[in-house]
């Protein structure tokens, strides 16, 4: 199987200094903070030894593909990325299984039990 373990985790946010403010004190570390125009969102990474992080986002714009999810869901896992040794082959292989697979990297959450699934190589 071409899975190799959680690449990194993503959890939507309604007040993004609230949370770092919150995951600080959990994880007693300090994030990198970043704002992505194509996502239109801000976002915190607390990254770890063993190379996966976590990812605080939230969005800036109605707009932001996170504000849906965030406004139905709340505050929450948003997506969890699974490193694959190759993501076109990874890709591939879900669809023939009748996995639907947006964009060749995203798992579509009606499939995957409400949870947005990231497949993510090098």
């Amino acid at each position: 199987m071409s899975f190799k373990g959680i690449d990194h985790v993503v959890i939507r946010v309604k007040d993004i200094e609230a949370a770092i403010k919150n995951y600080n004190g959990i994880l007693g570390l300090e994030p990198t903070r970043a704002h992505s125009d194509a996502l239109q969102a801000d976002q915190a990474f607390y990254h770890f030894d063993n190379g996966t992080f976590l990812e605080l986002i939230m969005p800036t714009d109605e707009a932001s593909a996170i504000s849906g999810p965030l406004a139905k869901l709340g505050d929450g896992v948003h997506t969890v990325a699974f490193a694959v040794e190759d993501r076109s082959k990874t890709s591939e292989r879900l669809s023939e299984q009748g996995v639907r697979v947006l964009g060749g990297t995203f798992v579509h959450p009606g499939d995957a039990n409400g949870l947005l699934v990231q497949l993510s190589s090098d």
